[in-house]
C-alpha cells in the first residue's frame, strides 16, 4: 500500500517537474517507493524520470559557441602534443555539442597519440556516424584499425571513404600501406615475431573466429594441404577467398 501510494505521488511529481523542470522530487519519491516494493512499473517510472532530468541537464548545458571555442583550444593543446589537455578540451566541447563530428574526429586523433586505440575506433565510428561524407572520420577510423594491426578492416574503411572523397590523399596513402602489408603477408614475408603477433590477435577477433568455425571453411583449409585440384574449385568462388584471404592477412594461413 505504502508503494503504491509512494508511486501515485512520484507520477504527480512527474507531470508537475514538466513545467517546474524539477525531477529530484519524483525521482526520490519513486525510489522510496522501489524500497518498499520492488515494481517493474515504479521502476520504468523512476527510469523515465531520471532520463527526462539528464535529456534537460543536456539541453540546458548545450551551448555550440562554447563548443567551437573548446575545440579549438583543444586543437592548440594537439599542436603543442599536450594530448590529455586536448582530450578534456574536446570532451568538453562535446558536452556542449554533442553532434560535432569535428569533436569526436580530433579528439579520436588523440586517443590514437596516447594509444589509447579502442576509445580512438569508438570516436573515429561516432564520427563517421554524424557525418558519412566527412572523410577525416573514415582516415581516423583507418588509422587506428592499422596500428591494431587489423589490415584488411582498415582498407575497407579507406575505401569507403573514398567513395565520399575519391582524391582525397590520406585515404588513398592509406589504402597503399594497407595493401603493402597484405601483400607482405601474402608473399610469406613476415617474420616469425611478426607472424606470432598477427596470428595471436588474429584469434581474439570474432569475423575470424566465425571462419575457422565454418564447417564448410574447415573442409576448404583441409583441401588447400591435401586435395589441390578441390582447391582449385574453391578458389573460383569469390566468398570463400575472401574468406581465405581475411585468414591469410591475419596470418593463420600461408601461401607460398
Amino acid at each position: 500500500m505504502i508503494a503504491r501510494a509512494l508511486t501515485r505521488k512520484g507520477t504527480a511529481l512527474l507531470k508537475m517537474a514538466k513545467c517546474s523542470k524539477d525531477y529530484e522530487p519524483a525521482i526520490e519519491t519513486f525510489q522510496k517507493a522501489l524500497t518498499e516494493h520492488r515494481n517493474p512499473d515504479t521502476l520504468k517510472k523512476l527510469n523515465d524520470a531520471e532520463k527526462a532530468k539528464k535529456d534537460l541537464e543536456q539541453q540546458e548545458y548545450f551551448d555550440p559557441k562554447i563548443a567551437y571555442e573548446e575545440r579549438e583550444k583543444g586543437n592548440e593543446c594537439f599542436k603543442q602534443q599536450k594530448y590529455p589537455e586536448a582530450v578534456k578540451h574536446y570532451t568538453e566541447s562535446l558536452r556542449r555539442n554533442p553532434k560535432d563530428p569535428k569533436a569526436y574526429s580530433n579528439r579520436a586523433a588523440c586517443y590514437t597519440k596516447l594509444g589509447a586505440l579502442p576509445e580512438g575506433l569508438k570516436d573515429a565510428e561516432k564520427c563517421i556516424e554524424l557525418d558519412p561524407t566527412f572523410s577525416k572520420g573514415y582516415t581516423r577510423k583507418g588509422a587506428v584499425q592499422f596500428f591494431m594491426k587489423e589490415y584488411d578492416k582498415a582498407l575497407e574503411t579507406y575505401q569507403e571513404g573514398l567513395k565520399h572523397d575519391a582524391n582525397n590523399q590520406e585515404l588513398l596513402d592509406g589504402v597503399r600501406r594497407c595493401v603493402e602489408q597484405i601483400n607482405k603477408a601474402n608473399r610469406g614475408d613476415l617474420s616469425p615475431e611478426e607472424l606470432k603477433e598477427r596470428q595471436a590477435k588474429a584469434m581474439q577477433d570474432p569475423e575470424i573466429q566465425n571462419i575457422l568455425s565454418d564447417p564448410v571453411m574447415r573442409q576448404v583449409l583441409v583441401d588447400f594441404q591435401e586435395n589441390p585440384k578441390a582447391a582449385q574449385e574453391h578458389m573460383k568462388n569469390p566468398m570463400v577467398m575472401n574468406k581465405i584471404q581475411k585468414l591469410v592477412s591475419a596470418g593463420i594461413v600461408q601461401m607460398r
